[in-house]
């Protein structure tokens, strides 16, 4: 993963609505849920949620798959995985040797 994708992935992912849609997402597994069931669980207004996952999809942080007339959405891991490989890789490496980057 590139810098820039990890910096969409991670301000995607830095707002309280949006990190408890992610919890959410992973926590139902990789079936998803519908926007309707994520509203209604987390108490996100339509409208707002609509906003939020619009934002993680750009962010490929959520997937969308339809189901007659429902889209479902799901926790695209891969890249909250990449993000992480990235911070790991890129601003980790070697901290835990290293008394002074701590």
């Amino acid at each position: 993963m590139d810098e820039d994708t990890t910096l969409l992935a991670l301000s995607a992912i830095a707002h309280r609505s949006r990190l408890a849609i992610f919890r959410l997402l992973v926590a139902v597994g990789p079936r998803g849920l519908p926007a309707k069931e994520i509203s209604a669980q987390l108490g996100i207004v339509p409208s707002s949620l609509s906003f939020h996952l619009k934002d993680m999809s750009r962010a490929n942080l959520v997937s969308r798959s339809r189901e007659g007339t429902f889209i479902y959405y799901s926790a695209a891991l891969d890249a909250i995985h990449g993000a992480i490989d990235f911070l790991t890789e890129n601003c980790l490496a070697g901290a835990a040797g290293n008394p002074s980057s701590r």
